[in-house]
């Protein structure tokens, strides 16, 4: 009898506690400190040629602007948005994305910057593509940013370092294309 009683009391309180609250959410990323130092991209002289040298300008700014991100780092994101912007209208870009890194430069929150690079990869992207006289960039894309809507990238390694979750999701990524 006093078994079935001690049963009997697990049992619901296991239901209570189980049923407690049972939303529907998005996974939460959060980044686990391990006490081991954060990876940082080191912004390298890019690999890559162009025939235009204003478009290798842009792709140069475009790129320290990507690494700012990567590295988590919203001043230095704000800095590179500055050069990328008056390199941009240099090459006479559309008047949107030219706002877009405007915008970016603004920011001080990392998150804000990362929504707004995306539309800027997408238009470097087509001023790059054709004016490769060596070497290649690659496309690369992250199924889960923005709440796996996903989004994508340019670079000229085909190592993954992820833009849009920095140092949470370092590698979180794939190379969807080649650039030459």
């Amino acid at each position: 009898m006093k078994f079935s009683k001690l049963f009997l009391l697990a049992l619901i309180a296991t239901v209570i506690f189980s049923c407690k609250d049972s939303k529907t959410a998005e996974p939460e990323v959060k980044m686990v400190e391990t006490g081991a130092a954060k990876v940082q991209e080191v912004l390298k002289p890019t690999t890559v040629t162009f025939n235009d040298p204003k478009i290798a300008v842009v792709y140069d700014a475009y790129n320290a602007l990507r690494v700012a991100l990567v590295n988590t780092d919203a001043n230095i994101a704000s800095n590179a948005a500055v050069d990328l912007s008056i390199s941009l209208k240099k090459v006479e870009a559309n008047e949107a994305v030219v706002n877009n890194v405007s915008e970016i430069s603004k920011l001080t929150d990392i998150e804000n910057q990362r929504k707004r690079f995306e539309a800027v990869s997408t238009a470097v992207e087509k001023l790059v593509t054709g004016n490769i006289a060596s070497g290649s960039l690659y496309k690369q894309y992250c199924p889960m940013a923005f709440g796996n809507k996903g989004a994508s990238w340019l670079s000229d390694s085909k190592e993954i370092r992820n833009p849009y979750f920095g140092d949470k999701m370092l590698k979180c990524g794939r190379v969807d294309a080649e650039i030459k």
